[in-house]
């Protein structure tokens, strides 16, 4: 009995809605810092690894940390957004070791926003996001939504048949090499 309490599904997919809204808000700001004065986190982050393009990369960082970071609170797209965090948080990693060696005090939050990040990757968003009713949507009547796409091509496809008849354009054959009218009378 006390097992099905404490390991209920409900607590673990609580502890995913967590984690992710808490990475994401905590994270989000760090991203507009970037923006706040991108040269000079390029100068002081991105130029030091001598990568190419440190003003566009400074911006794709900001970008990922931002996007990312919305991503996980939504629950929209997680497993994208914590992808991006990750490849970030990578990076940062990275600069702090190459320039301060293994400073615990620079580590340890870009640790923390890296295990947090691979967490989500391999684990999920959990049942409450919005991937998750996408996916309940989706698997609940798959054929709704493949109707919504057969009825948008069959509307396309008879307007371009329309056309082609309003101009009295005899219909190609499939198999017709395209340029066929050049090289033949």
């Amino acid at each position: 009995m006390l097992n099905s309490i404490f390991y209920e599904s409900i607590f673990k997919n609580f502890a995913f809605l967590v984690l992710r809204v808490f990475t994401g808000a905590l994270l989000i700001h760090h991203g507009f810092e970037k923006l706040n004065d991108i040269n000079n986190f390029a100068d002081a982050f991105v130029r030091p690894l001598h990568l190419p393009f440190p003003v566009t990369l400074s911006y794709i960082a900001a970008m990922s940390e931002i996007g990312g970071s919305w991503l996980l609170i939504l629950g929209l797209g997680t497993r994208l957004g914590a992808s991006a965090i990750l490849g970030t948080m990578s990076v940062a990693i990275y600069h702090a070791i190459i320039t301060s060696g293994f400073n615990i005090y620079l580590l340890e939050l870009l640790a923390l926003y890296f295990a947090s990040a691979f967490s989500i990757i391999l684990l999920g968003p959990g049942m409450f996001s919005a991937d998750y009713l996408i996916k309940e949507i989706i698997k609940s009547n798959p054929n709704s939504i493949i109707s919504i796409f057969r009825k948008q091509l069959s509307i396309n496809y008879s307007s371009i048949l329309n056309r082609e008849s309003e101009k009295a354009i005899k219909p190609r054959k499939l198999t017709r090499f395209p340029f066929s009218s050049f090289l033949s009378s």
